[in-house]
């Protein structure tokens, strides 16, 4: 079966660098991508359900067209430069609010994976990941989220850190991305334990072991790091090796529990330049 891509664009540079880094990354799957557009209406407000534009009306077919006319030069812009029979191209323009139209785009078309840029800012204050691709990875829980820093060029994965507390079991379908790509990029996995106790618990033991029979037939190998706070750890272990990227659970409970919350989404984000890979808890 073909795999499910969700591209969402607002055609700026960050956008088309993100798609370009996910033609690349699956060049070699035969895969359908949805490339969306999600338009607004000056003068109107997503917020106020008693203010929403008819179809017809001037505001609202300028902005459509302008979706439309924006999703056909994009097309033509791939199949210039990534012309793939193994990929299929779909285009979608829609009304709505990014975060609602990637979910509403995930439930009709069953999507397996999006795959989004994030805006960068200058300065001090720097981040990587900008408040939608935050809010995406945050609150859209229904596929993984792989967020591209808009300065990334496409290299194929050779080394993912998966950053781990151990406290809470793994399943094998949470996995389920992680391992695809390494296979596919034949990517080692390096797993990373940021210490706060010298040793695991039962549980963390149990959980460890579990890991390792998921992990069973990819390669990887164990890290641990301590007296390092969760972001700055990440960062400082990435740094170091020249890691391709990061893949986390997130989880509800537990270490990374918020971890892009606004403080911790600066911190890591600051001193992270390659792209996350957002998996969720198995429902």
């Amino acid at each position: 079966m073909d795999k499910r891509v969700l591209l969402p664009t607002d055609f700026s540079k960050n956008a088309l660098n993100a798609i370009r880094y996910a033609l690349d990354l699956y060049k070699d799957q035969s895969c359908e991508f949805y490339l969306l557009n999600a338009f607004q209406v000056d003068g109107f407000s997503l917020d106020n359900h008693m203010m929403v534009p008819e179809p017809g009306e001037m505001a609202f077919e300028a902005a459509k067209k302008e979706s439309e006319e924006g999703l056909a030069k994009l097309m033509d812009i791939i199949e210039l430069h990534h012309d793939n029979a193994k990929h299929t191209m779909h285009p979608i323009s829609t009304y709505n609010s990014l975060l609602y139209a990637i979910k509403d785009t995930i439930a009709k078309y069953d999507v397996d994976i999006v795959v989004m840029g994030t805006k960068g800012y200058t300065g001090a204050e720097s981040v990587i990941f900008g408040t939608n691709t935050v809010n995406v990875m945050e609150q859209v829980t229904e596929c993984p989220i792989l967020a591209i820093p808009e300065n990334v060029r496409f290299s194929a994965p050779k080394e993912i850190v998966f950053p781990t507390d151990y406290k809470s079991n793994f399943k094998r379908k949470e996995l389920k991305y992680l391992l695809e790509i390494a296979k596919h990029h034949n990517a080692f996995i390096r797993v990373l334990h940021i210490v706060k106790e010298p040793d695991l618990n039962k549980t963390q033991q149990s959980n460890k072991e579990l890991l390792e029979s998921i992990l069973n037939g990819y390669d990887h190998s164990y890290h641990n790091l301590s007296d390092l706070k969760v972001p700055s750890g990440i960062s400082a272990f990435v740094e170091s090796r020249g890691s391709d990227m990061i893949a986390f659970i997130n989880k509800k409970h537990g270490l990374f529990d918020h971890i892009w919350s606004k403080p911790l989404a600066k911190e890591i984000g600051y001193h992270s330049k390659i792209p996350v890979l957002t998996m969720h808890e198995a429902k």
